[in-house]
């Protein structure tokens, strides 16, 4: 039994996710921000003030991952940390004036990088495809869960 890469679902999200970054990338860097900070970035201009911990739970990535890209972002000027004011070991994330003035920018990056993979589709077919790769995304979820528990 041979592996074919076109009829892999893992395979070909994991390839769409790597053109999706490199389509996203050069806008991205004009704007002085990269692929991979953006859903920190989304996470905070809908609720600024955040701890890491938070920003964890709902960026869903691994604590080193998420530890690295904080840093990476405080030396590009697009986020502060501030002490917690009742937990001495959190400190709460906010944006700084850079990050909430590229938030229009980076959103049409994002949506032009979207526009970009879904090109020649129908509306209903959009809508299919995101239904399936959310329906996709759960399972994966569940069974990562259901690995982790056992």
């Amino acid at each position: 039994m041979g592996f074919n890469r076109e009829q892999s679902p893992s395979y070909l999200v994991s390839q769409l996710a790597k053109e999706f970054a490199r389509a996203l990338q050069v806008q991205a860097a004009q704007l002085g921000f990269s692929a991979g900070q953006f859903p920190i970035l989304v996470e905070l201009w809908e609720s600024d003030g955040l701890t890491q911990k938070q920003l964890l739970e709902r960026v869903d990535i691994e604590q080193a991952t998420m530890a690295n890209t904080l840093s990476r972002m405080e030396r590009d000027g697009l986020i502060e940390r501030k002490p917690h004011p009742s937990d001495r070991r959190a400190q709460l994330i906010f944006l700084t004036s850079k990050a909430r003035a590229i938030k229009d920018g980076a959103i049409s990056a994002v949506c032009a990088a979207d526009d970009v993979l879904v090109n020649g589709l129908k509306r209903f077919e959009k809508e299919l495809l995101l239904e399936f790769m959310r329906h996709a995304l759960e399972n994966a979820r569940d069974a990562n869960k259901s690995a982790t528990d056992h």
